[in-house]
């Protein structure tokens, strides 16, 4: 594992490259002025881009949302998001599970994610037990997102109505302006634990990764994923063939710092050996 401080010589390595957005490009608020640079670089030395996210919301609304965060579209090639992936699974089916969930569905998550339903020939309901199913894409806003005892009952209402969920986001947390917040990987996990029945779509399965390496129209040596978590964006690469780069200041950051404010490599590698994944690089920070 190689440990660089900047991104640049990563960048000459390879043409094309899937990027991470939530804790590589900005942190849910803000963008971060040196992930936008780097895109600016990349796009003058004539790199792909493909930007892959776990957030639950379709494509168009989060370009709308980086585009107020003073990202551009033009600075990037193309964009895939979890959200996205389940507007397509939603509207053709691609196979009995999601044929078979019926049309009035129950939104665990706050209203920010509601878009994900936009223009669907689908009913959202106010309890489960009015629901077929129960869309999952974050904590909502009613609830404190910091503490998993708040979702127990909402989630063990669903089970009890046997409701199928689909996982709009399969992040177990992330670092939103600076709190870290659960995500709906997490309310997930406990959905299974209580015997339901769940379907997650994002890293780091590998089907999010077909279309993304078909927009990048590039071989797959010659794509870089570049991610701050392990169990997502890292694992994902390596589930289909790719090449990763960790950036550690981000969901792992607060384990690897050392009092100065760099980060502790040794650790960085022991922490990547525990999840079982074996990134090519780790950069501090997406910084060209």
């Amino acid at each position: 594992m190689e440990h660089v401080s900047r991104f640049a010589p990563l960048a000459e390595r390879y043409d094309g490259f899937v990027l991470d957005l939530w804790g590589v490009i900005h942190d849910g608020v803000n963008a971060f002025p040196h992930a936008a640079e780097t895109l600016k670089q990349l796009r003058a030395a004539g790199k792909r881009t493909l930007l892959l996210s776990n957030v639950p919301r379709p494509n168009d609304a989060v370009q709308s949302m980086m585009r107020r965060m003073g990202i551009e579209d033009s600075l990037y090639t193309g964009i895939l998001t979890s959200g996205e992936a389940v507007r397509r699974a939603l509207q053709n089916p691609p196979d009995p599970w999601w044929a078979e969930l019926g049309n009035r569905v129950f939104h665990l998550g706050p209203e920010r994610d509601r878009p994900v339903l936009d223009g669907l020939p689908l009913v959202v309901t106010d309890t489960p037990a009015e629901a077929d199913f129960v869309l999952n894409t974050s904590p909502d806003d009613h609830r404190n997102p910091t503490d998993m005892a708040e979702f127990e009952a909402v989630l063990a209402e669903c089970a009890r109505h046997r409701l199928k969920m689909i996982c709009g986001n399969p992040d177990l947390q992330v670092i939103r302006g600076g709190v870290r917040v659960l995500c709906a990987g997490a309310l997930a996990v406990r959905y299974q634990q209580l015997g339901g029945d769940v379907r997650s779509l994002g890293k780091p399965d590998p089907a999010i990764y077909q279309p993304v390496l078909e927009l990048l129209g590039l071989p797959p040596d010659s794509v870089l994923a570049v991610g701050d978590s392990l169990h997502t964006d890292i694992a994902g690469a390596a589930g289909v063939g790719l090449a990763a780069c960790w950036v550690l200041d981000g969901i792992h950051g607060a384990d690897l710092k050392t009092p100065d404010g760099s980060f502790d490599t040794v650790k960085a590698e022991a922490a990547a050996r525990a999840a079982g994944v074996a990134p090519v690089a780790t950069v501090p920070r997406f910084v060209w």
